[in-house]
């Protein structure tokens, strides 16, 4: 990425803030999954500084997200995660577990924020800050993009250990996500805990007897 794209995201986010001195930018990673948890990150970023290479993290290779990833540990005023698991999404719904994870991120953050920027369409209502939805965020304004990758890598961490639990699905590869490879892992082995299983196909696949 160009130098001048991070400063079009950092602009961008500093228009939209506009005298508010701490902004919190937040993101999620996982909500399409068939199997683990979703992960929010929210992060708060001194725009001032050189933040070149930040992108919305679907636009950088695993490689430079990592990078990013410990560049933003580094160098942000306050990062946080939460990470909110697949029991819970099934019990309540994904809509309402990365709303709640966004909530606990924003929640851990050392800094009080005077605006949040959310990422999508929606605020959330269990965050007790003022707050700007902004569809497409992680492409618009850079704390929103930061905490993008926090939040991707997080999850993909997430997903390779786990592997080691359940070697058979794949979920370092596919990080849960409905591969065919991942999907004739489950026809074969069932669904395991790590599963969401109020989520199609898993809630309607006709397993073998034994399995379900």
């Amino acid at each position: 990425m160009t130098t001048a794209r991070w400063r079009r995201l950092a602009s961008e986010e500093a228009r939209i803030a506009g005298p508010r001195a701490t902004v919190a930018g937040v993101d999620e990673a996982g909500r399409g999954p068939l199997a683990g948890p979703v992960v929010a990150a929210a992060v708060v970023l001194d725009l001032s500084r050189d933040w070149d290479g930040l992108n919305d993290s679907k636009q950088l290779t695993a490689e430079k997200r990592d990078a990013q990833f410990a560049r933003v540990l580094q160098g942000a005023r306050a990062f946080a995660w939460s990470v909110v698991g697949p029991r819970t999404i099934d019990r309540v719904n994904i809509r309402i577990a990365t709303h709640t994870a966004m909530a606990r991120a924003v929640a851990r953050l050392a800094l009080t924020p005077e605006l949040v920027l959310v990422d999508g369409h929606e605020t959330v209502a269990a965050m007790p800050y003022e707050q700007q939805a902004v569809i497409g965020g992680d492409g618009k304004c850079l704390s929103i993009a930061a905490a993008s990758i926090l939040a991707k890598v997080v999850r993909d961490r997430v997903m390779e250990r786990l592997d080691r639990v359940w070697p058979v699905y794949g979920f370092a590869q596919h990080k849960g996500y409905g591969t065919a490879d991942h999907m004739a892992a489950i026809r074969d082995h069932g669904p395991c805990p790590l599963h969401r299983h109020t989520f199609a196909p898993i809630s309607t696949l006709e397993l073998p007897l034994g399995l379900g």
